[in-house]
């Protein structure tokens, strides 16, 4: 290929990649059209290889583009030196930019666009007002109470069985994905290990779904009463849900409907997100009702994260993602991680946390 026709073909990716970036789009179009029709086929496929996969295959595709990039920044570097010349530096920059154009585009094609899906507030029947603090601190107590009344039991059964295989867990979460959108539930993703896991451990990140894989990846450090609602966040991420709180709404529903450890690992959960929206007074008064067994859960989770954070480090990641969310039209960034409690507080449910869906206009 020609340098001609390599710039225009580079040129047209980022001109491109910038359109689907900028362009208005219709959630119920994407809704329709991508969340609905084409992303489930892609992903019934995609995750049912990569499941097969004893490793991550984000792990390949990193290692494989890293040692790309840094391949052609030295030949650039090097050649532009013996030149005297900017131009072959400034060609492997611009290869740079066109591919990471391009992969931008991959990344909505198989996954990105359910960003600028309907969004949860907009599919369920909720009240109009945002969930006050006695609505929140009451949810919090609904936590400890659970939490106090499952401990014994579910720390009995334990959480030996791989999440993927819990078929009370894989039922749960594919009766909630559909009384949620109507179509055919996710293919659920296999928790994998990654290079990635002192990362992960550093960041204080429990999971992520690979977006060019369609995988699930984990922090090696996860304790067995955490796993159960992690892999259901992230098999809610699979189902097309790409907000952080719509995910964190399924993954609980998808808890507190399994067997009685996935329950717990809900509550558990809910405690953790209600204790870190209310204030000072009511945190003590949710911690003081905790049961010891519960209580010491709790502290495992946070000796957990203290024993492997670098502060600097998370602070760093998290702004990073902070804009990342920000650029695929999550407003509030972060904070969205947040919502789900009013979302909790909102929604209408049936008896057994069964979602009551917004009538059809």
């Amino acid at each position: 290929m020609s340098q001609r026709t390599t710039f225009i073909v580079g040129a047209v990716a980022i001109a491109a990649a910038l359109a689907a970036a900028l362009m208005p789009l219709s959630p119920v179009l994407v809704e329709r059209a991508f969340s609905t029709g084409a992303y489930p086929v892609v992903q019934r496929v995609v995750t049912s290889v990569s499941n097969l996969l004893p490793f991550a295959a984000f792990d390949i595709l990193l290692v494989a583009v890293v040692a790309t990039a840094v391949f052609a920044l030295q030949r650039g570097v090097v050649a532009s030196f013996k030149t005297r010349h900017v131009a072959p530096l400034a060609r492997v920059l611009f290869a740079f930019a066109s591919g990471g154009a391009l992969a931008y585009i991959v990344f909505l094609g198989l996954w990105g666009l359910n960003y600028r899906r309907v969004p949860m507030l907009s599919r369920l029947d909720v009240v109009a007002s945002v969930a006050g603090t006695d609505a929140v601190r009451s949810l919090g107590l609904d936590a400890v109470r659970r939490l106090n009344e499952l401990h014994a039991e579910a720390h009995r059964i334990g959480w030996a069985e791989p999440e993927w295989s819990n078929a009370t867990l894989t039922a749960s979460a594919a009766q909630v994905q559909r009384e949620l959108t109507g179509v055919r539930a996710a293919v659920p993703g296999r928790l994998k290990d990654t290079a990635l896991g002192p990362w992960f451990r550093w960041n204080g990140v429990d999971g992520m779904v690979n977006p060019f894989g369609l995988e699930v990846l984990e922090n090696p450090d996860l304790l067995p009463f955490e796993r159960p609602f992690v892999a259901a966040h992230e098999w809610a991420h699979l189902a097309g849900f790409a907000s952080e709180a719509e995910a964190s709404f399924v993954g609980f529903l998808t808890c507190v409907r399994g067997g009685i450890p996935d329950q717990y690992s809900g509550w558990l959960y809910l405690y953790w997100q209600v204790a870190g929206e209310t204030d000072a007074q009511t945190r003590r008064q949710l911690s003081d009702a905790l049961a010891p067994g519960p209580r010491a859960d709790v502290q495992a989770i946070i000796a957990r994260l203290r024993a492997g954070e670098l502060p600097a480090l998370r602070l760093a990641s998290w702004r990073a993602y902070d804009t990342y969310l920000k650029a695929n039209r999550v407003e509030s960034g972060v904070r969205s991680y947040g919502e789900v409690v009013n979302l909790l507080v909102r929604a209408r449910f049936n008896p057994g946390w069964v979602p009551v869906r917004r009538a059809a206009r």
